[in-house]
């Protein structure tokens, strides 16, 4: 490597990575790059808040359950946001590019959110049973059944959740979701299947059990999406050069800077058995004690994917399709990359408005 210490490191270092795996140092190699690059474990600060008014229902240590309406009869729409990378945030980002605004906007009543909290250094040992479970007290406080709507990794959450709890799952929406990673690959999935499962366990040993957000950003990104990126991401309007859209792209870069880390025993889990077994989509997936099976799914679906998306391949998502058995799907292919699903102005005024009716249109489920 030729790059100063002070520099984040280029995706290009994959390869050398995978090379010092066939002599059995990679993790040690994982963490001596971090190490040199400065890439030191600590604690986020409070993340950035999202632009909708709100109450914590109830806080656990994994996660905080946001309410963004008094209760009204009829059921609840829990947002289940991706424990990844980025704050809840993803849903609730700015005035136009606001899901949580948006269905509320659109009649949907009883909007809550799964805030995940970062990962403290008492919480290493957390796996998916974990956050699962966390997810079902969080179901239980708002009274079952409710509509789930899973966004990106919070997608297989919701997934297993609704075929593992089938009475507690009105509908099911998931949007931008990697399910059967099978399907095609995509520029996520492609580099968790090349790379050597003890460089993912490195980066675990340099973030002493935990896998830390701000040094995976930093050593991932070379740089910080420009305005033209952001403007995509965000579907804009706004000419790009105006003082309104500088204060946009300042909100959006406040989001992508503050990270969470994740528990280690999390991470790796996510790893071995949604990217490189795909035990999910294969039949092998085990969630709080059971064999979870795609095919007694009953919740009726709807699956959202993005058309331009490199870090979830639409198949990867409609695959479900044929994994599901009696459960009906409904599809939408919208013109927009990832992040354009959850944020951006066009995706939440024609395809999240579309997701809004199918939620409030009786079905013969609902008898």
């Amino acid at each position: 490597m030729d790059q100063p210490p002070d520099q984040p490191l280029s995706p290009f270092a994959w390869p050398a990575f995978a090379a010092a795996s066939a002599t059995g140092f990679a993790a040690s190699l994982t963490t001596q790059l971090m190490a040199a690059t400065g890439l030191v474990p600590d604690d986020p600060e409070t993340p950035p808040p999202g632009t909708t008014p709100s109450r914590v229902l109830l806080e656990l240590e994994s996660v905080r359950l946001r309410s963004y309406d008094e209760p009204v009869p009829g059921p609840c729409a829990l947002l289940c946001t991706p424990f990844a990378l980025h704050s809840a945030a993803i849903a609730d980002l700015a005035n136009g590019h606001s899901l949580v605004a948006a269905l509320r906007v659109f009649g949907l009543a009883n909007v809550c959110l799964t805030d995940w909290r970062s990962a403290r250094r008492n919480m290493t040992e957390l796996g998916i049973d974990d956050y699962l479970a966390a997810l079902n007290v969080l179901v239980d406080k708002l009274g079952a059944p409710v509509d789930l709507i899973g966004l990106c990794q919070g997608g297989w959450l919701s997934l297993i959740y609704a075929a593992r709890f089938p009475a507690k799952v009105r509908r099911l929406v998931l949007a931008g979701a990697p399910v059967d990673l099978s399907a095609s690959p995509s520029r996520l999935s492609a580099l968790a299947q090349s790379t050597p499962s003890a460089v993912f366990r490195g980066f675990v040993i340099a973030g002493n059990g935990r896998l830390i957000g701000h040094a995976m950003q930093r050593f991932w990104r070379v740089n910080a999406p420009d305005l033209q990126a952001i403007h995509g991401h965000l579907q804009s309007n706004l000419p790009i050069d105006s003082e309104d859209f500088a204060d946009l792209a300042t909100i959006y870069r406040r989001w992508d800077s503050w990270t969470l880390n994740l528990p280690g025993r999390y991470y790796l889990e996510v790893v071995e058995r949604l990217y490189k077994c795909n035990d999910l989509a294969e039949g092998r997936f085990v969630a709080l004690g059971e064999l979870i099976d795609l095919a007694r799914l009953a919740a009726p679906l709807y699956l959202l994917a993005g058309g331009d998306d490199d870090v979830v391949a639409s198949s990867q998502l409609f695959a479900l399709e044929h994994l599901v058995g009696v459960a009906p799907v409904e599809t939408a292919l919208a013109a927009c990359g990832h992040l354009g699903l959850f944020m951006g102005a066009s995706t939440l005024a024609n395809e999240w408005h579309t997701i809004t009716r199918w939620l409030q249109t009786p079905q013969p489920s609902d008898r």
